[in-house]
């Protein structure tokens, strides 16, 4: 959803509104839509997706009530790309945001050129007309809470919110946002009861810094999962994922009492994969920032108790899909550049999705040129059925280096249902299916229209 000029309607459209001209739906017509994302969680964290140990009842609860994708991804394993696709709809080949931050192999953190190239980085979002920008265009109040990487919230076509944003003092991921969660629901519970108030159908973004780092759970939680054979690492990491769970149920739980549960869209999502480092603060390999499941897999879930049968599926899911589905449930036009599927009929009837197979890409942590997302390729990955194929290209990297050491350069391809931990290459013994997934892998990135790209072979 490309923007057709840089002046947009929404004051025509809000105007003509007020005086009865046009003929949209009530507030009370549309559903309010509320969106979860965890930060740093792996697939396999929750008690519903089969956890021994990490207690997780408040989205047990929301998976009972949801239709729920176990085998969900994100296209990109990283934070920023992958919010910057849930709130845009696109790849992060075709947003631009590929990675976290500017390199600061080119520019040194804090200097004019620095900064120049993170307001650049920022105008990405410029180019859009956003999720929160077409529901206003509906009739919504929106708000922002939580990791948001794009500016002041308003940037991103929110109504209400509470990041200042860059070039404020602490804006580069979310300054005063980072708070939800972590210090309470207040904010945003003040912004359900306002737009129940007014009558209007709302948005909210909450994308709490939960169980990111620092790991830094209540004691009360924490003492759970501390025994004599758990490295303090774990058991930090085990009990902020039952912190962030907490908070999902006090945020539901608000919206029962405000009496909106029944016509209130929820999603699920985390933005990348994590899996704990025993030895440190940190991801162990084969998680954050990388293609592999650890990566990019997440449980998706899509709840609406008045329209929507809760359900499990089996079939692949893409966070590339929210936000064509969330408009469409609004009522609102979706564009046609959008490259997810529309899944509101799919979740009312459960007719299976009309898919052949997911695709994403995996970039650098450092965005090596801002003109060209290919300089910081390192992934581009396919999944059909039970098969994964990984194809690697000779993108830069800077800092990261370690996650990323690419010493198999030869396109990788996993039976998922065989090898779910991705430890055997079986590519030369399925030729077929190697160059099946790599014409899907082409045709998706249309590389013969862009610069010449090595790949590994």
């Amino acid at each position: 959803m490309l923007r057709s000029s840089p002046f947009k309607l929404t004051f025509l459209i809000l105007t003509c509104w007020s005086y009865g001209i046009c003929n949209l739906a009530s507030g009370q017509d549309k559903p309010n839509i509320v969106m979860i994302i965890s930060d740093d969680q792996a697939w396999t964290d929750y008690s519903f997706m089969g956890h021994e140990t990490i207690k997780t009842p408040s989205l047990d609860a929301l998976a009972r009530q949801s239709v729920v994708f176990r085998r969900g991804y994100v296209p990109t394993a990283l934070c920023r790309p992958s919010l910057m696709t849930l709130v845009t709809g696109h790849y992060a080949h075709q947003h631009g945001v590929t990675g976290n931050d500017p390199s600061p192999k080119y520019a040194a953190r804090g200097t004019d050129e620095a900064n120049r190239q993170r307001a650049k980085l920022i105008s990405c979002i410029d180019k859009f007309e956003t999720l929160p920008e077409l529901l206003v265009d509906q009739g919504y109040l929106c708000h922002q809470s939580g990791k948001w990487w794009e500016g002041n919230f308003k940037r991103g076509g929110f109504t209400h919110g509470m990041t200042r944003g860059f070039p404020q003092k602490g804006g580069r991921h979310g300054d005063d946002g980072l708070e939800i969660g972590r210090q309470g629901l207040k904010p945003v519970t003040d912004f359900v009861d306002l737009a129940v108030e007014k009558e209007k159908p709302f948005f909210l973004w909450y994308a709490p810094f939960l169980p990111h780092t620092p790991h830094r759970p209540p004691q009360r939680i924490l003492e759970k999962y501390t025994t004599p054979d758990r490295p303090k690492t774990i058991a930090k990491y085990f009990a902020m994922c039952e912190w962030f769970d907490e908070t999902c149920g006090d945020l539901i739980e608000h919206l029962e009492k405000a009496k909106v549960r029944d016509n209130t869209i929820i999603v699920y999502v985390c933005d990348n994969g994590w899996i704990q480092n025993p030895e440190k603060n940190g991801y162990a390999p084969r998680s954050k920032q990388t293609p592999y499941e650890g990566g990019i897999r997440t449980p998706i879930m899509f709840s609406w108790p008045s329209k929507f049968a809760a359900a499990d599926r089996q079939e692949l899911c893409s966070s590339i899909d929210i936000v064509p589905t969330l408009l469409s449930a609004a009522g609102a036009t979706v564009p046609e550049d959008l490259p997810g599927l529309n899944l509101v009929e799919n979740l009312k009837t459960g007719a299976a999705l009309n898919r052949s197979a997911i695709l994403g890409e995996s970039f650098a942590h450092d965005i090596a040129d801002l003109d060209e997302p290919e300089a910081s390729l390192l992934y581009r990955w396919c999944i059909q059925g039970n098969w994964k194929l990984l194809l690697t290209y000779d993108g830069e990297v800077n800092r990261y280096k370690s996650t990323h050491p690419r010493t198999e350069r030869r396109p990788q391809l996993f039976n998922l249902s065989a090898d779910p931990k991705e430890l055997e290459n079986v590519a030369a013994e399925n030729p077929k299916i190697v160059a099946e997934l790599v014409k899907h892998i082409d045709g998706w990135y249309a590389v013969e229209n862009r610069k010449t790209l090595k790949r590994f072979e």
